[in-house]
């Protein structure tokens, strides 16, 4: 079965980056990743300016994006609370993505709710959502490890995500906020997941920041997962979790797919020349490989 990959580059990606990128930049992002095949995207964060300042700009990197040709392509936008769907909502995303963390202390920290509050919430975002006829998933957040708690069990993860799916999204994502899982937890994770999740649509979200999240991706795959999220370049990391470095690098998951014989949406030629153009704006080195060394052989490129 092909894979299907998320871009969060625009949002996850730019968060927590030193540099600030002016709306029609992340704007253009949005188009360049858009022509180099990505047909989901998480584009903006609808939360408040003050947790977040590099999303304050959420509603102009929208209408930018609305103001020319349409996109072939979903944009999605992140919510904590009524007020960002509203604002989403108005802004025009395709879809929703909802947040919930699986530990308290990264819960308050992340959201300044208890898990349980947060799955309390659901209920409402997702009526919000059904009610605009957006299809809208929710992020399990710190689900194979905590920066403040440490492991986390999976009795807590499974108790989590059984609620979750009885609120009734569209589809859960599963996230290694702080880049704590190797493939084993993933298969194992994934796994059980299924026996609370039931017929809903599983994603995966791992980051990097101990050298396993494109394998991770692959053992998400491999244990039935078809849709991974990535960042062009790696860009990214939570500004929330102490330590967090970028996310998992969507060239780098393209080009392992591809070389595997499984098939992407994505032009690995483009997804480079983008991520090597994003370096440029944002005035550092991003820390995926393929932009490095370039694909196998060369002459693909």
């Amino acid at each position: 079965m092909p894979v299907n990959i998320v871009e969060v580059a625009p949002r996850d990606g730019l968060q927590n980056d030193p540099a600030d990128l002016p709306a029609s930049v992340k704007a253009e992002l949005v188009r360049r990743c858009v022509a180099a095949g990505a047909r989901r995207l998480e584009v903006a964060s609808f939360v408040s300016p003050k947790a977040v300042p590099k999303m304050a700009d959420a509603e102009e990197v929208l209408d930018d994006l609305r103001s020319g040709d349409p996109l072939a392509a979903s944009l999605i936008g992140l919510v904590v609370n009524e007020r960002g769907v509203s604002r989403a909502l108005r802004a025009g995303v395709d879809e929703l993505n909802a947040v919930v963390v699986v530990t308290d202390t990264f819960s308050r920290a992340n959201q300044s709710t208890t898990t349980a509050e947060s799955i309390a919430a659901l209920g409402d975002l997702i009526g919000a959502a059904r009610s605009a006829g957006l299809p809208i998933s929710v992020t399990l957040s710190a689900a194979f490890g905590c920066p403040f708690e440490g492991e986390v069990p999976l009795g807590r993860l499974l108790d989590v995500a059984g609620q979750v799916a009885a609120a009734g999204p569209d589809e859960i994502a599963v996230a290694d906020t702080i880049g704590a899982a190797v493939p084993v937890d993933v298969k194992e994770r994934i796994g059980a997941l299924r026996s609370v999740t039931g017929n809903t649509a599983l994603r995966a979200h791992f980051h990097d920041t101990r050298n396993t999240g494109v394998a991770n991706g692959f053992a998400a795959y491999e244990a039935g997962v078809d849709t991974l999220d990535a960042s062009l370049g790696g860009a990214g990391g939570c500004p929330f979790a102490p330590g967090a470095t970028g996310n998992v690098a969507t060239e780098d998951l393209v080009y392992l797919f591809e070389r595997s014989g499984v098939a992407t949406s994505m032009s690995l030629a483009e997804v480079i020349s983008n991520s090597r153009w994003l370096a440029g704006e944002l005035g550092h080195p991003l820390p995926a490989m393929l932009s490095r060394a370039g694909p196998f052989p060369k002459a693909a490129a």
